[in-house]
């Protein structure tokens, strides 16, 4: 499975209107709690330079697109169920919301700067709710999810580790499999903490709950995109300063503006790229009314206030908290293509520090397993199966066939 990002937050903050932001799909978006029942899936695009300008060739993409000599590249979004306090325990969907989040590997925070929703997600008078209490609202939930999961059978773990002398970090991480969590993330907690590891059964309710609290963050990292920030007051603007304060990356964002733009572009009407602070009318003729005022307010209250519109860039920071690297994969380190002869077809997501053997298990299974050896298309030299990657390496993998 690839990489996924998961779009989270209370009901009603703007998280399904960010999701048709970000990605292609259409998430059906109403002004109710509780719209978003399934979890959508989608594509989003995070912005690389593309090697074809370097090697001057003309690029052909198959699974991203090249605009410029700017590469595209996809990684998975996951826009999941609203979530209202005591999901935890099951209030609300929030047995649906912890189960879509599992697989996540870093979430998008989307809280409502302009304080119009209530903690259950109503709307309510714009300024009324307090955006911090939504962040600790989040973190709270996941951590004690995360909480729940651990104290089932503790003791049983904490004895069965000190009568058989096992390690607690590698018997915790075998508790959370699925949930993206590993036994380095349990490891560094525990270090971090300063938890006897040889006694679990020490360990105390608080213990527990703050290796929960260490484990959610670090295996889950968060970024908050304060939404709807053309309608906040500077006051609560001023607000993002506090998240900051709590270790968080705050980008004010207008999930509706991008969504105008992204589809006046698909119309023709207007030249816009995501994560531009400008926008070219194109056929103003066609424009009513309605559209040239709507247009006018983005490019005011928006593009011009905050320098985009944030959706672009919450994905990219998404991206750079996960330390991913890109890498391009040909067939033949001379002519930059695949065997359909597309060149510079696809563009890849890896974690830093991986291999070229990663990257042939990425490719296909087939390749990882009868793996050679490697070629850098830059310098056509063999590199070998534990060759650590760089950002940016085009790769010929090598195998039996």
């Amino acid at each position: 499975m690839g990489m996924q990002i998961g779009i989270v937050g209370k009901p009603n903050v703007g998280k399904s209107t960010f999701f048709n932001a970000a990605t292609d799909a259409h998430a059906e978006i109403a002004n109710y709690p509780f719209t978003t029942i399934d979890a959508n899936r989608g594509v989003m695009y995070v912005r690389k330079p593309c090697p074809c300008k370097e090697f001057k060739v003309t690029c052909t993409p198959h699974n991203s697109k090249c605009i410029n000599g700017t590469r595209f590249v996809p990684i998975e979004a996951i826009d999941v169920a609203g979530l209202v306090p005591d999901a935890c325990k099951g209030r609300g969907l929030g047995n649906k919301f912890l189960d879509d989040l599992r697989q996540a590997h870093s979430l998008i925070h989307i809280v409502d700067i302009s304080g119009s929703t209530d903690e259950e997600g109503n709307p309510c008078g714009k300024g009324s709710n307090d955006p911090v209490n939504d962040v600790e609202f989040l973190e709270r939930e996941i951590t004690h999810w995360l909480n729940g999961i651990i104290k089932k059978s503790w003791e049983t773990i904490a004895r069965k580790c000190e009568l058989e002398d096992k390690k607690i970090d590698s018997m915790l991480s075998e508790k959370l499999t699925g949930l993206g969590i590993s036994e380095e993330h349990i490891h560094n907690a525990i270090r971090e903490l300063d938890l006897d590891s040889h006694k679990p059964s020490n360990w105390t309710e608080d213990d527990i709950l703050n290796l929960s609290n260490y484990v959610r963050k670090i295996s889950k990292p968060m970024l908050i995109a304060l939404n709807k920030c053309d309608a906040a007051s500077d006051e609560l603007m001023a607000k993002a300063d506090e998240i900051k304060k709590k270790d968080y990356i705050a980008v004010p964002s207008s999930a509706e503006s991008e969504l105008a733009l992204t589809n006046a572009s698909k119309k023709g009407l207007i030249e816009y790229e995501p994560g531009s602070n400008v926008f070219k009318i194109l056929k103003e003729d066609k424009l009513s009314d309605k559209q040239k005022t709507a247009l006018d307010y983005i490019k005011s209250h928006v593009l011009k206030k905050f320098g985009s519109t944030g959706i672009q860039k919450c994905i990219e920071e998404s991206v750079r908290m996960l330390d991913l690297i890109v890498v391009y994969p040909v067939e033949d380190d001379t002519h930059l293509t695949d065997k359909e002869n597309r060149v510079l077809p696809d563009a890849y997501f890896m974690p830093r520090g991986s291999t070229a053997k990663d990257l042939a298990y990425k490719v296909h299974t087939d390749l990882g397993d009868h793996f050679i050896r490697a070629i850098d298309a830059r310098t056509h030299r063999v590199i070998g199966s534990d060759h650590e990657l760089k950002d940016g390496d085009v790769i010929r993998i090598v195998a039996d066939s």
